[in-house]
């Protein structure tokens, strides 16, 4: 019998997809799902790269209830053994775009270079039918230089 441990891998549901209702109940809906694939992984995210993935959930199902005029968007999570990807598909082409951030805290600003930031990389695709905007964060949180 040996002592040698398995190596760490993915386990648990790796992905996730789910449509969710343009209503402001949609982040919280959201961060409750990726919060239940997060608690599942193994080996399990370093706390501050769940928190960043759980942020950016909340910030682009946000952005896709705010700036939508249909009924629903979707949600995928995939988990890699390095990262998990967060992808928000909505019915609008229009990406999101940098813009000076309401210090009042009535008109936004702040989520889109929030994301870039917890984000090792972003992308946005558009399509006849609208845009994915996806987001990479590493499973282990980047150690300052």
């Amino acid at each position: 019998m040996s002592s040698a441990t398995a190596p760490d891998r993915v386990s648990a549901a790796p992905s996730l997809v789910v449509t969710l209702e343009n209503c402001p109940e949609a982040a919280a809906v959201a961060r409750d799902a990726a919060g239940d694939l997060l608690k599942g992984l193994g080996p399990p995210l370093d706390r501050d790269a769940s928190d960043a993935v759980v942020l950016i959930v909340s910030e682009l199902v946000t952005n896709a209830v705010r700036h939508t005029r249909t009924r629903t968007c979707t949600l995928s999570l995939t988990a890699a053994p390095d990262t998990v990807t967060v992808s928000v598909a909505d019915s609008s082409a229009t990406p999101p775009r940098e813009r000076n951030p309401d210090v009042r805290g009535e008109g936004g600003g702040f989520g889109w270079p929030m994301v870039r930031r917890l984000a090792a990389a972003t992308s946005v695709e558009t399509t006849a039918w609208g845009k994915t905007v996806s987001a990479v964060v590493a499973r282990t949180s980047r150690t300052p230089a």
